[in-house]
């Protein structure tokens, strides 16, 4: 039996969103496994799991959280592998109407405490993510883990409990906090973009919308190649197609081989998401290699700026099937840059969705003219309702319900988005988003260090790098292994430079600020 938790003092009256609610979150989900039941929804190895068996294990795990005392409001984290069952305990959350909190991996333990430290009452975890860093970081939170874990008390199996066999009810309310995903915490302090349940309903329903765009992408999620992480929202939004469509999502295994290509070959899959060097590591393979990916009907790639001549060379390769993404956490799916639009245009990040408007706007916060470069406002049913308990932040990207993409770009007489720079001093690391400034402060804490600069360059392996340029104390020499360690553990492994380069001075740009850009281009061949 599990031991119940508080019940919020809100719950006495909950609204019902029963299955057929095709506008709610989950019910549109609840909906769709219940259309098919006997199609597979995954496919793991040998082991094939249908919609009817997904339905089930949410049902039997919503219950099993409802014995709990879980309900609309309460934060659940979740931190597990990727699985099917991993999967249903995320849904068996939100039918509930609960607060889930995105873990990912990698955290460093102080993170791990700000990030479970937004009002949890329960964590799920599984027996490979059961880490004493984690546990310790969970305190008093109800512990609930998909299997047994050894010797660890007070853990509650959700897979045991028996279910009554009926399909969930969704309790879930619309303007409820459905989702809290952070942002990389590359500040130090991770940032938890709040979505409801009524933008998570749009976001998992925004595919429909891209027919009118790219009337062939729906194509590509018959068989979706599942891998990364649950915590991360771009895989969950695009499993949303695949599972809403009627298409089975592939959880490849390992068998020692890069998974792009050799994974597409073995599973014949048919569409997935990549990160730009994942893109640029399978070119590169396939200079060398016969594999043969002729299954593949749509290759969105996304995390970061793509080259033009990448882009080209991709579409030589794969043929009129790989697709270019542009996006944030806070915004969702932005636009899409289709093959025959990349073709022509492969500088840019394609078309908005039909539901997304885009206002580029100079200093002032006044709309340029079509080809005149400003920053990029986004307004949508998908955007995030703010930072959780974070005010300023909040009103420094939300104003008058636009979003502040912090992007600079232009649009053309076509419609066309193009990406210009970026407002905000950041890098994106492996399609993570790194803040220089943090990085610098960690740097300077080291006595050995009388100033720290870092920035960012191209690399086809990470998407872009981290370059860092210390000027050294007075009578000291910076070991570059030490302060690489410094920021890995302030930070994060995604925020140690590649590099770190002791200099006498940093040159100065016309506004008097330090020149990164010129440190690059002295210090380093790149």
């Amino acid at each position: 039996m599990l031991n119940p938790v508080t019940r919020a003092t809100d719950r006495e009256r909950v609204d019902h969103y029963e299955p057929g609610h095709a506008d709610t979150f989950p019910g549109l989900l609840i909906e769709a496994l219940s259309a098919s039941p006997g199609t597979a929804a995954f496919e793991q190895g040998s082991r094939i799991v249908s919609r009817g068996e997904v339905l089930e294990l949410i049902g039997r795990m919503a219950s099993a959280m409802r014995d709990a005392g879980l309900g609309p409001g309460d934060g659940v984290a979740v931190r597990t592998g990727l699985s099917p069952e991993a999967f249903a305990a995320q849904m068996a959350a939100h039918v509930l109407g609960c607060r889930v909190v995105s873990v990912k991996p990698g955290y460093t333990a102080r993170q791990l405490a700000d990030v479970l430290g937004v009002g949890v009452a329960a964590v799920i975890l599984d027996p490979s993510t059961a880490t004493p860093e984690l546990l310790h970081a969970a305190g008093s939170a109800l512990v609930l883990s998909l299997g047994p874990v050894p010797g660890v008390p007070g853990v509650a199996d959700l897979l045991a409990h028996p279910g009554d066999g009926r399909l969930p009810a969704v309790t879930a309310r619309p303007d409820d906090v459905a989702l809290l995903t952070f942002t990389s915490g590359s500040t130090g302090r991770p940032k938890g973009c709040v979505l409801t349940y009524r933008a998570f309903a749009a976001q998992w329903s925004c595919y429909r919308g891209w027919a009118s765009i790219a009337p062939g992408f729906a194509e590509s999620f018959e068989r979706y190649l599942l891998f990364g992480t649950l915590s991360s929202l771009v895989v969950v939004n695009f499993l949303a197609p695949c599972l809403l469509s009627g298409g089975t999502a592939v959880i490849p295994e390992d068998d020692g081989r890069p998974l792009f290509p050799y994974a597409i070959e073995r599973h014949r899959i048919t569409g997935a998401i990549v990160t730009v060097p994942r893109l640029c590591q399978m070119l590169d393979l396939l200079r060398e290699e016969r594999v043969d990916v002729g299954s593949l009907r749509g290759l969105t790639v996304s995390g970061s700026p793509l080259s033009p001549h990448r882009l080209l060379e991709a579409l030589d390769r794969f043929g009129p099937v790989v697709y270019g993404a542009y996006g944030a956490t806070e915004a969702g799916i932005i636009s899409l840059l289709t093959p025959e639009e990349g073709r022509g245009a492969p500088a840019s990040v394609g078309r908005p969705h039909p539901s997304v408007e885009i206002s580029v706007r100079d200093e002032e916060g006044r709309p340029v003219a079509a080809g005149h470069t400003g920053e990029i406002y986004v307004r949508s049913p998908f955007l995030m309702a703010g930072y959780w308990n974070q005010p300023e932040e909040t009103r420094e990207v939300l104003r008058d319900g636009w979003l502040r993409a912090r992007d600079l770009g232009h649009l053309d007489d076509d419609g066309l988005l193009y990406l210009a720079g970026r407002t905000r001093d950041v890098i994106m690391v492996n399609a993570i988003v790194v803040y220089a400034g943090p990085i610098e402060k960690a740097l300077a804490s080291h006595p050995d260090v009388a100033e720290a600069y870092v920035t960012g360059a191209p690399d086809e392996r990470t998407g872009e790098a981290v370059h860092a340029f210390v000027v050294p104390a007075p009578g000291r020499t910076p070991d570059p292994a030490a302060l690489a360690e410094l920021v890995r553990a302030e930070l994060g492994a995604d925020s140690v430079p590649q590099t770190i380069t002791t200099v006498s001075s940093v040159p100065a740009a016309p506004s008097g600020k330090p020149d990164k850009r010129a440190l690059l281009e002295k210090h380093l061949s790149l």
